[in-house]
């Protein structure tokens, strides 16, 4: 029997890390395919891709990707557990992955299988902890780690993993498989010589935000030294296209607009909005001309920038708490964004073993068959954001690309 491999991801772009995740990852399970779903125009951190879905899955599917299926946006801006859930319910009902991989910043995968457990088990001692910090005012993640730490009273061993963006994202994938009682089997690799924050460039490693950096500064010489050369390629040609969106600063005049168009009950209604946060981002949206200063605000100890940033975002594509709500309880479609010959083979393999599987590989025909509304609204989502995405460009600004663009075939 084939080993297939799935990777969850954003390519932010596409760097020679995610290069050597994949080829130690095929190396150390003995795959012979490999599907990565990733995030699409918009990230998880409430943050904008740099380039669009498609240039992304360019970047995979010539790095020795097969498949790319693009997780949906309700999913790909939402919480690291939504994110994590949304992604693992499409690996697992595409029912021939057997191994997932993810990177890490720690070595210690007991320590992360540990924690998950906690987290999908809550015992209510952990539960009372939790509650008590969370009384101090303090934002969820803290208080989580803080209620985390006294209950495995282990602080040697678990104080730095809470701290590592990649090892949040780990624990919040284990524990969607343990919810969903799915039979992928969990490997990490620890990440080589860069972190996800770095913005130092060790040999030809290099973190997404610092790339990203490189790009906004213009270093061309330093990006050609961390990136696979065509990725290089294809992020020069963006650039030269202007179809490159640094950040959500490119929005901020629509998001100031949407707010300003909302009601206090609106804003109250998306998500990660709780505990009359609505009245503090009104009143910050009626003063303020720019998103940064909107953003320095409504902040506080218990609202973290990221999480300011993707109710930022929810505004911006008109998301709900019920958007979000209803896709949490469906099996979303597997969208795909392109696959190589190789690749092609395992997709007919999964719709034999899968007659039931909504698999998209035109929008224009998916609408016209599918009959599930939660499915419909969740796909309007990811047409919105990229017809929102592409405002962002410096010259051409084409709609309804998610219908012009065609599948990537390698």
């Amino acid at each position: 029997m084939a080993k297939v491999l799935a990777i969850i991801a954003e390519y932010n772009p596409f760097h020679n890390g995610h290069l050597y995740q994949i080829e130690e990852a095929k190396k150390q399970t003995g795959a012979d395919y490999v599907v990565a779903i990733m995030s699409g125009n918009f990230t998880q951190r409430g943050n904008t891709s740099l380039v669009n879905k498609w240039v992304k899955a360019n970047m995979a599917l010539q790095n020795a990707v097969d498949i790319v299926i693009e997780l949906p946006t309700i999913y790909s801006i939402s919480s690291a557990e939504n994110f994590a859930e949304g992604a693992i319910k499409i690996l697992d009902s595409l029912k021939v992955v057997d191994t997932l991989c993810f990177g890490t910043e720690t070595a210690d995968f007991a320590a992360l299988n540990n924690i998950a457990n906690i987290l999908y088990n809550e015992p209510k001692e952990y539960l009372s902890m939790l509650n008590h910090e969370l009384g101090k005012g303090v934002s969820y993640p803290k208080a989580r780690e803080s209620a985390l730490m006294m209950y495995l009273n282990d602080i040697k061993r678990y104080a730095n993993i809470l701290s590592g963006s990649n090892n949040i994202l780990a624990i919040e994938y284990l524990k969607a498989l343990k919810k969903l009682k799915s039979n992928m089997k969990p490997y990490s690799i620890q990440r080589k010589k860069v972190y996800y924050n770095d913005e130092k460039i060790v040999d030809e490693f290099a973190s997404s935000t610092a790339i990203r950096k490189l790009i906004a500064r213009e270093e061309y010489d330093e990006l050609r030294k961390v990136v696979p050369t065509d990725s290089y390629m294809l992020l020069r040609e963006e650039i030269k296209r202007g179809n490159i969106v640094i950040d959500i600063v490119k929005f901020e005049k629509e998001i100031l607009y949407e707010l300003r168009s909302m009601s206090l009950s609106e804003i109250a209604q998306l998500p990660d909005v709780s505990e009359g946060l609505e009245h503090t981002i009104k009143n910050a949206v009626d003063s303020c001309n720019n998103i940064i200063d909107l953003i320095n605000i409504v902040k506080s100890k218990r609202y973290t920038q990221t999480r300011i940033q993707r109710i930022l975002l929810y505004a911006l594509l008109r998301i709900t708490k019920r958007d979000m709500a209803n896709a949490k309880k469906v099996i979303p479609y597997t969208r795909i964004l392109g696959f190589n010959k190789k690749g092609k083979q395992l997709l007919s393999e999964i719709c034999k073993i899968n007659k039931k599987i909504n698999i998209i590989t035109s929008v224009k025909k998916f609408e016209s068959v599918n009959t599930n509304k939660a499915l419909s609204q969740m796909l309007e989502k990811d047409i919105y954001a990229s017809n929102i995405y592409t405002l962002g460009y410096e010259y051409d600004s084409w709609s309804n690309l998610d219908y012009t663009n065609k599948l990537i075939v390698m």
